[in-house]
């Protein structure tokens, strides 16, 4: 789930729960030096606070660079005494109370940060218990305690729980299973959505195609969690067939991506009122659910398309999506250190604090090295030195109604 939707999320949330949501356009950026000292980004992290620095520390353990202590400990300083987390706590130091909103997504997306990184065994376990105490009686999770389940929600706790070392199909309620909840969500196969996932049931209880849920779902659905997996290729293009379990489902899943990305190479968005634009970050998980899948040969065009088109992109969002980048590449097999001629782990780091220490591999020097040769090469038929220029702008007066709008759509 990219920065736009989980900004979207968390306002739907506060709307939910009574809280008062301010328009996306009316939020301005603080200055710099009003934010916390630790925190990848220089937006307003009210919203998505705790997700872009999670997903910042796991991209950086994913490459071999060490975080900064102090971007370490800001994201574990977020966590409530129940174990949940919030998008974002200014005041650390004042307990959680029922006023404020946690979710599910921070908090297993937390997890997955600090598990990986290590240390961190009593933080974690506590919202892994937290996490059980809120799923729904269909074995999933929804954005906010007691909300309905969602494909994404529900993936990205799975991966929180195998990030602590649980079998996420043993975390059951009322005898259900976080897989039996994506199961419900998965489409047939049959007609132009064949396979895909829905985001959520309409009101009416019918199952709309959301690229964004599929890609989700697909990682959720094999047991990961937002890193991927890269796994051998598959001996074969994954076919949509009756998914009696999560596995079958995956695959489903995978091959709906698969013919979603043959015709651009990249996903659409569609806002209401809005011309569809090209989807960087719902790609580019589009790409790891893939390759998680064993269908990283199917990704290759898209991974193609992001590395000659997403730098726009990635520098005008920040942190999270320097680091979907990192994550789909890694797992595609890909070299984040030259990507369309960018070095998207010296990007990311060059976002918040300076880490601990980087591996030789990432130094800047080695990347100055990579790009002077590649700049030799004088290969002007490669797409990789074509960039298109993306506007990226926001209208102002957007209201909460409309960001429910969008979240119901997806």
């Amino acid at each position: 789930m990219n920065v736009v939707r989980r900004s979207a999320a968390a306002l739907a949330a506060a709307a939910v729960i009574g809280a008062a949501a301010p328009a996306v356009a009316a939020s301005s950026s603080p200055s710099p030096s009003a934010l916390p000292a630790g925190l990848y980004g220089t937006t307003d992290p009210k919203y998505d606070g705790v997700w872009r620095q999670s997903l910042a520390l796991l991209a950086q353990h994913e490459t071999g660079v060490r975080p900064a202590a102090k971007a370490v400990d800001w994201l574990a300083g977020q966590q409530c005494a129940n174990g949940a987390f919030a998008p974002f706590r200014a005041d650390t130091g004042k307990a959680c109370d029922a006023k404020t909103m946690v979710d599910t997504n921070s908090t297993a997306a937390a997890v997955q940060s600090l598990a990986a990184l290590g240390g961190h065994d009593t933080a974690t376990g506590k919202a892994a218990t937290w996490l059980k105490s809120v799923q729904n009686k269909d074995g999933g999770w929804g954005y906010t305690p007691g909300g309905a389940s969602d494909a994404n929600s529900t993936s990205v706790v799975i991966g929180a729980l195998a990030a602590v070392g649980e079998k996420p199909a043993q975390a059951t309620k009322d005898g259900k299973s976080p897989y039996d909840a994506l199961l419900k969500l998965a489409l047939p196969c049959d007609g132009k959505q064949a396979g895909a996932f829905a985001f959520q049931p309409d009101k009416k209880g019918k199952l709309a195609a959301n690229a964004d849920a599929t890609a989700a779902a697909v990682v959720g659905a094999l047991g990961k969690g937002l890193t991927g997996a890269a796994t051998k290729p598959a001996h074969a293009a994954a076919t949509c067939k009756d998914a009696p379990d999560a596995e079958q489902a995956a695959a489903n899943g995978a091959a709906y991506l698969t013919t979603a990305l043959a015709k651009d190479k990249h996903l659409t968005s569609a806002l209401p009122g809005a011309k569809p634009q090209p989807d960087y970050g719902n790609t580019a998980d589009a790409v790891l659910a893939l390759a998680t899948a064993g269908q990283g040969d199917k990704a290759a065009g898209a991974l193609d398309w992001l590395e000659a088109n997403s730098g726009p992109w990635a520098k005008t969002s920040g942190p999270a999506a320097y680091a979907e980048l990192i994550l789909a590449a890694e797992a595609a097999g890909a070299d984040v250190h030259h990507f369309g001629g960018q070095d998207l782990v010296a990007q990311l780091n060059a976002t918040g604090p300076k880490p601990a220490s980087v591996s030789a591999s990432t130094t800047p020097a080695d990347s100055t090295k990579a790009d002077k040769k590649d700049k030799d090469k004088k290969d002007d038929s490669s797409p990789f030195g074509v960039w298109w220029i993306v506007g990226v702008c926001l209208v102002a007066g957007v209201g909460v109604g409309f960001l429910l709008s969008v979240r119901n759509k997806r």
